[in-house]
């Protein structure tokens, strides 16, 4: 994923899409290079968090916010767990580097799709998780958030993991 700086101006539409691939693509650069057992390291001894792990975990926020709320396919599991367990991405300890890459890159592709295809961002549907009304301005944004806190855990593993700080 090449990481592109997202433009100082330009439609809101524009700089919220930008913005997003800004932080997807530095979840995978702060990944780059490693090999499988630094992705599997964790945090701290007390944490079972990852940088495998937040990949899969954005996998799942990917398809939760964009195909099972904005598209409507409700009863479309999440990845990693059929009862709905949003920590069960986040336990890396057998998981398969390609299958969660590959399952994000997925995820991701669906979303992007999804948004492009919506006619404003002012599309509203309802979240049964968040039980309100939500816009895909509103999930856009909520992404972004979701991406940078991530990304900041992600910075903190990968200097712990080999030193590397920024990206």
């Amino acid at each position: 994923m090449e990481r592109i700086s997202p433009p100082t101006n330009g439609s809101e539409r524009e700089m919220l899409r930008a913005h997003l691939d800004f932080h997807r693509a530095t979840l995978a650069m702060k990944c780059t290079g490693l090999a499988d057992d630094d992705l599997r390291r964790q945090s701290v001894p007390t944490s079972s968090l990852t940088l495998l792990g937040l990949v899969r975990h954005m996998a799942e926020v990917e398809r939760a916010w964009f195909r099972r709320t904005i598209n409507g396919e409700h009863d479309l599991p999440l990845v990693w767990s059929n009862a709905g367990d949003f920590q069960k991405a986040y336990d890396a300890t057998d998981a398969d580097r390609d299958e969660a890459f590959k399952a994000w890159q997925a995820e991701v592709e669906h979303a992007r799709r999804i948004e492009q295809a919506a006619e404003s961002l002012d599309v509203t549907v309802h979240s049964a998780r968040w039980k309100a009304d939500v816009s895909l301005r509103a999930v856009m944004l909520h992404m972004i958030h979701e991406y940078a806190r991530h990304n900041g855990h992600a910075d903190l593993i990968r200097e712990a993991t080999d030193g590397t700080v920024g990206v």
